[in-house]
């Protein structure tokens, strides 16, 4: 291997860590400032964490971490460890990103504006990671695998976990933050009824992702 290929594996190397990077703090920022003071969650691991934190007083940091762990292990050896070690550096990034901005106040109590704006920063936090070749979510292992051995899709299997997840959120935090949480397009309809309902002159926008590019993630070996 001559220098010139190595210079440009380095790059490429320190290019995809850096946008892992990038993608962690914006999801922290989204997770500390935005949803976690409001008592809105996200799904997968995050949504857990978020509750067993609320419930326990263990820091969310440490279970963002820790909760992961035994996903990264099963991935590990199913998937592949290119995959696990993004992910692995991108959980750990996130965990420190939320212990740190833990003390930071919330900047809305409005659960609307929370929501979105927090939505807005994991989203973008969360796309970053995923174009980088990492994860935030250990659910996400799972759903690979099982996509593999089952009739179910990716997008499919993480939904379900997610309607679990989300159901225990309303249990916990009430029906209304769950429901700030996660709308499926399944629930749309009922959502617009509801609305109708409340407030007949209310203004609302509904977006539709249009194109998802990489269904399957594939294993790869790490240089």
């Amino acid at each position: 291997m001559n220098k010139l290929t190595r210079n440009k594996k380095l790059w490429k190397t320190i290019k995809k860590y850096s946008f892992l990077f990038i993608g962690a703090v914006i999801a922290s920022i989204g997770l500390e400032i935005f949803l976690v003071p409001n008592n809105i969650i996200d799904g997968g691991i995050v949504g857990i964490s978020i509750i067993s934190s609320y419930l326990s007083k263990i820091p969310l940091g440490a279970l963002l971490f820790v909760l992961n762990i035994p996903f990264l292990f099963i991935g590990y050896k199913q998937i592949g460890k290119t995959f696990v070690i993004s992910t692995l550096f991108s959980v750990t990034v996130l965990s420190i990103g939320v212990t740190i901005l833990h003390p930071v106040p919330g900047l809305t109590k409005d659960v609307l504006l929370a929501a979105v704006f927090g939505g807005i920063s994991i989203g973008l936090g969360v796309g970053l990671i995923i174009r980088y070749g990492g994860s935030l979510d250990g659910t996400e292992i799972i759903a690979i695998i099982l996509d593999k051995k089952t009739g179910f899709s990716v997008g499919e299997i993480v939904l379900f976990f997610n309607i679990f997840i989300l159901s225990s959120a309303g249990l916990v935090f009430g029906w209304d933050k769950a429901m700030y949480s996660v709308v499926t397009r399944l629930e749309i309809s009922k959502l617009k009824t509801i609305i109708s309902e409340i407030d007949e002159n209310a203004f609302v926008t509904f977006n539709d992702v249009h194109e998802v590019m990489g269904g399957r993630f594939k294993k790869k070996a790490i240089h």
